[in-house]
């Protein structure tokens, strides 16, 4: 089980506590009171995913043949109009660099992290479509 506490602390802005006793700071919108002091929620709900699938990604490249030097994700997403605003539309690109990296296994890790692994990655896809292209550059 996995848990977290939350604690209002002042107008929009939040405390919260993972259950592995991590600490971090959400704010609201200035225009419904917040003061801009952290990310929004929802900013932390997509973090949140380019972590889980970054992390498969990592995780499934320096298992393959190959030297990963360096990997990033710029993650951008579109919501709805309508409360419940949920994400409708994801974009990831990633960046990927290594030596000896094979394009089609690169490509695989992504497929497997998006599709399979990354629970989060997998938890957004029920309401928003996601899309992601990659480069590669070699060192």
């Amino acid at each position: 089980m996995m848990n977290a506490t939350i604690k209002w602390l002042e107008h929009m802005t939040f405390a919260a506590e993972s259950g592995s006793g991590h600490t971090g700071l959400m704010d609201g919108h200035p225009v419904f009171g917040g003061r801009d002091l952290a990310a929004r929620p929802m900013e932390l709900v997509l973090i949140g995913m380019g972590g889980c699938t970054l992390f498969d990604i990592v995780k499934g490249l320096n298992s393959k043949q190959g030297e990963l030097i360096d990997c990033r994700i710029e993650v951008s997403a579109d919501r709805a109009e309508d409360d419940p605003a949920v994400f409708t539309k994801i974009y990831m690109h990633y960046e990927i660099k290594g030596k000896n990296l094979d394009e089609n296994k690169v490509k695989n890790v992504i497929d497997n992290s998006i599709n399979k692994y990354s629970s989060a990655t997998v938890m957004l896809a029920k309401t928003a479509e996601i899309k992601y292209d990659y480069k590669i550059t070699e060192t």
